[in-house]
């Protein structure tokens, strides 16, 4: 079955059309608020940015909610996955809200990372529990080409989101306040797809529900331990494996991506909106690339495999990177911002494919609530390695060859695991 069938089938699942729309809004109004944030932290007249200011902006956001990762797979085996989608919209809105209040007020930057850490902290909720929920919409046939699909489709979401919020700023309102405002807005549409869904549809099965919360949280350590059992077991080797060079991969992604910021800002423009367009060119490039990751992931995990065609993405990503990040200059990072888009979100998808399949349903919201904080601290890492190693105007050329590095390592391994 062609992939242009498989996907007019997909869509004629009304259930799985609605997840899909709650997603794209849902992501798409992540991607506003993120770049708002960005812009606010980075490409502020009055702040001098450095790689280090950057890194402990991603660690005030992003570590401490990785503590909530585990809590939230646990929760979302037992709460029903509609209402953490509902009630999780509605709060998202609400913080946004504050934060563009904060930023427009005279308030201490800790206060505005605490509400930024708000927003973020609920949507390790929403994210899991989508992934959690796509096999309940569709059959185990055609789950490949659903996870290329729908977080494909989110990605390419959250990149439109951070176009959005680009335009906003750029062309309408010179305010993040106002880019953080349309993105609430976004997020009380993603409240409301919600509403279309059953209740009971995205499960866990009711013998799972579990709606008293102390009891959730006293069992969280003890199912935590099984889940990582579940996960160790030799039947999920393969996923236990995905999942590590997912985590390597985007390691490198977080390490370029700082790299980026810097260079945006400071080496290859000369002012803050000239900054501000090249970056966003730069994620729309990146999110070409997801688009394309899409088109070929189902084809190329086809016949090679899901772990052959991680393989064949760090295998790309080793080679290419140096090639286009060591001129430094703005075409080759933009094709630079493409291939590791293609690469990195096709390994994400083969990676998620992985899981689902190995992963039993009870068990599934708390292994994509780790690896979503996998996700987080490799990011974070990248980061805090960046402020280490980028000079003030962000040319690194160590920084470069050891991403490279490690995707050669990634795909040396993947390989020989793959042949096994």
């Amino acid at each position: 079955m062609s992939v242009a069938r498989d996907l007019r089938v997909l869509l004629r699942f009304v259930n799985f059309r609605r997840l899909l729309v709650l997603r794209l809004l849902s992501q798409g109004a992540d991607g506003v608020y993120q770049v708002a944030l960005a812009t606010y932290v980075v490409f502020s007249p009055e702040k001098q940015t450095s790689a280090a200011a950057i890194a402990s902006a991603m660690a005030v956001l992003l570590l401490p909610y990785s503590l909530v990762g585990p809590f939230a797979g646990v929760l979302l085996d037992r709460w029903e996955r509609r209402q953490v989608f509902l009630y999780g919209s509605l709060l998202r809105a609400l913080l946004a809200c504050a934060t563009a209040v904060l930023i427009l007020s005279p308030t201490p930057d800790w206060l505005f990372y605490v509400s930024a850490l708000c927003v973020t902290a609920v949507n390790r909720f929403v994210l899991a529990g989508l992934s959690a929920a796509l096999p309940r919409v569709v059959d185990a046939e055609r789950l490949v080409v659903a996870n290329s699909l729908a977080p494909t489709a989110g990605t390419l979401a959250a990149t439109a989101g951070g176009g959005l919020a680009f335009v906003v700023r750029l062309v309408i309102a010179d305010s993040d306040a106002a880019v953080v405002v349309v993105g609430a807005a976004l997020y009380g549409g993603a409240a409301l797809a919600s509403l279309r869904i059953a209740k009971e549809l995205l499960g866990p099965d009711r013998a799972l529900v579990n709606p008293r919360l102390a009891t959730a949280l006293t069992g969280t350590v003890r199912d935590l331990v099984a889940g990582v059992r579940h996960l160790a077991a030799p039947p999920r080797r393969d996923a236990a494996m995905a999942l590590t060079a997912m985590s390597l991969m985007r390691f490198c992604y977080g390490a370029m991506l700082v790299m980026l910021l810097m260079l945006c800002r400071y080496a290859l423009t000369s002012t803050t909106d000239e900054g501000l367009a090249l970056l966003g060119l730069a994620l729309a490039v990146s999110g070409a690339g997801f688009f394309s990751a899409a088109v070929m992931t189902p084809w190329a995990a086809g016949r090679l495999g899901p772990g052959g065609w991680i393989t064949v993405c760090a295998g790309a990503a080793a080679i290419l990177t140096p090639a286009l990040g060591l001129p430094f200059a703005t075409a080759p990072l933009l094709a630079g911002a493409f291939v590791l888009g293609l690469t990195t979100q096709g390994a994400k998808i083969s990676t998620d494919t992985i899981v689902q399949a190995s992963v039993d349903d009870d068990f599934r919201g708390r292994i994509f609530s780790v690896y979503d904080v996998l996700f987080n601290v490799a990011f974070v890492g990248a980061a805090a390695v960046a402020a280490l190693m980028l000079p003030p105007d962000g040319r690194s050329v160590p920084l470069v060859v050891t991403t490279a590095v490690i995707y050669a390592a990634v795909a040396t391994t993947m390989g020989r695991f793959a042949r096994q």
